[in-house]
């Protein structure tokens, strides 16, 4: 048995995966061909979707030429926002893991460490734009 300490969710890694596909184009790209490049189911790939266009991350198109576009430029959406409309805000604070009012040892024996890697997670997400997994027209 393996175990990982920080996983993300099958919703945050296609939500992050689509925008970053459609961030890509310069041309609406339709649910088909995200699942396609993807591998993701196109029912859950959908809901993703839903939720992204909920949060105004991304714009739905209807019609023969739609799809979906960012409606934000690449370089003004992180990691972060995407992670966070998928799962909700998120939080850390200085409290015991296990909410115990008062510690039985002396020192805590966690040591923080589940707020630490939430602090880091949450600042790595949020220094990474789109715009730093697109190519640029001039490379």
């Amino acid at each position: 048995m393996q175990g990982k300490i920080i996983s993300l969710s099958e919703a945050s890694s296609i939500a992050i995966h689509a925008v970053v596909i459609i961030a890509s184009e310069d041309k609406p790209i339709t649910v088909n061909r995200i699942a396609e490049v993807t591998g993701a189911s196109k029912n859950h790939l959908s809901k993703v979707m839903q939720v992204l266009v909920k949060h105004n991350i991304v714009n739905s198109i209807r019609g023969p030429l739609g799809g979906f576009v960012l409606n934000k430029t690449a370089y003004n959406l992180t990691l972060l926002d995407i992670y966070e409309c998928m799962e909700g805000k998120i939080i850390y604070n200085e409290i015991c893991p296990l909410n115990r009012p008062v510690c039985p040892f002396q020192k805590c024996i966690m040591g923080n460490i589940v707020n630490n890697l939430t602090k880091e997670l949450k600042e790595s997400l949020s220094l990474q734009t789109l715009g730093s997994f697109i190519k640029s027209p001039h490379q």
